[in-house]
């Protein structure tokens, strides 16, 4: 990989740790008795509430359908979502052999599957893109990632707000249907993709003074919930958490794109550039957003940031795997 990259895994890593040393000095520490007043939990609401969906609207407001590589979208989002269901379903059956159903999180699964499949594919994907492909390979990466959210935040959110619903007690499948079909649509994530989807089919483009603003309030995502982090890592620690944040780790950086390499190669029969940069997209470590879905569900919030620290970290050996498996393909 370039000099650039290290720096910007390094740029990563030091924002972490000023979030964990802001969360050990003395001007974030409240009452321990009163949780929701907690900076951490303040930052977190801030950015699940208003700042991620500032990012989603802009982001789908401003997409061009037409313009969109659907060949590429479709071989690396068919191996994802396959990879998403499998994971998630491996996962449910593994919590419900490991405690009872009763007192189980039923939105654990998906919040797992979000670490293991959500990427931190702009603040390192969009520059990896940049030096590895140039322009060509650029515009196909941000094609995907313009509908990366729309895909994979949709459909794992899906997946949980099904399983909350079936906990709620016995109930038909209808019912279940239309509790978490709700509380979907509802969602912080789901709902401004909806909206920004709505309006870029008939609406004229936004308005500059109400463009500049989303995107102030989206520039501000990746710095806080890189603080937010760090501040989780202080709060918690990684000796509880890395263990069961492994699976996650492996799943990221190997499993994952090796399906994206096996299904958009044989299946779809891609190859050549749009093939390395959907491989390499897939490759990329675990993304903020995996810490935000945790936060929405309020569980597995150490584990997630985790996962995202130490997929970061592994990154650095596993990114010259794939550019060299990539390299070496007929």
């Amino acid at each position: 990989m370039s000099s650039d990259l290290y720096i910007r895994l390094a740029v990563i890593l030091l924002t972490i740790a000023v979030g964990a040393a802001l969360q050990r000095s003395k001007l974030m520490r409240s009452d321990p008795a009163r949780a929701d007043e907690e900076p951490a939990f303040a930052l977190a609401q801030l950015a699940t509430y208003v700042l991620v969906p500032a990012l989603l609207f802009r982001t789908m407001a401003r997409l061009d359908l037409q313009q969109m590589p659907w060949p590429v979208v479709q071989a690396y989002f068919v191996p994802a979502l396959l990879c998403s269901a499998s994971l998630c379903a491996i996962y449910r059956v593994a919590q419900r052999r490991a405690q009872p159903r009763a007192t189980a999180s039923p939105a654990a699964p998906a919040t797992r599957t979000m670490a293991a499949m959500y990427g931190n594919a702009v603040q390192l994907g969009i520059p990896l893109a940049a030096a590895m492909f140039g322009e060509a390979g650029l515009a196909i990466h941000i094609a995907l990632v313009s509908l990366h959210g729309l895909i994979l935040l949709t459909s794992l959110t899906l997946m949980a707000e099904y399983e909350v619903a079936q906990s709620r007690g016995k109930t038909s499948l209808l019912s279940t249907l239309s509790v978490m079909t709700r509380n979907a649509v509802l969602h912080p994530v789901v709902l401004p993709v909806l909206l920004g989807l709505g309006y870029q089919r008939v609406a004229p483009p936004l308005p500059a003074v109400v463009d500049q603003t989303l995107a102030g309030l989206s520039h501000a995502v990746v710095p806080l919930c890189l603080l937010l982090m760090g501040m989780n890592l202080a709060h918690f620690g990684l000796r509880s958490t890395w263990k069961p944040a492994v699976p996650q780790v492996l799943f990221k950086l190997l499993v994952l794109p090796a399906m994206v390499l096996g299904i958009a190669h044989f299946a779809f029969g891609l190859r050549g550039l749009p093939l390395q940069v959907a491989v390499m997209m897939a490759a990329l470590p675990a993304g903020t957003n995996a810490l935000i879905f945790a936060q929405r569900y309020r569980l597995l919030q150490a584990e997630a940031t985790s996962a995202i620290v130490l997929s970061t970290l592994a990154f650095s050996f596993t990114a010259p795997l794939w550019v060299a498996i990539l390299a070496n393909l007929p």
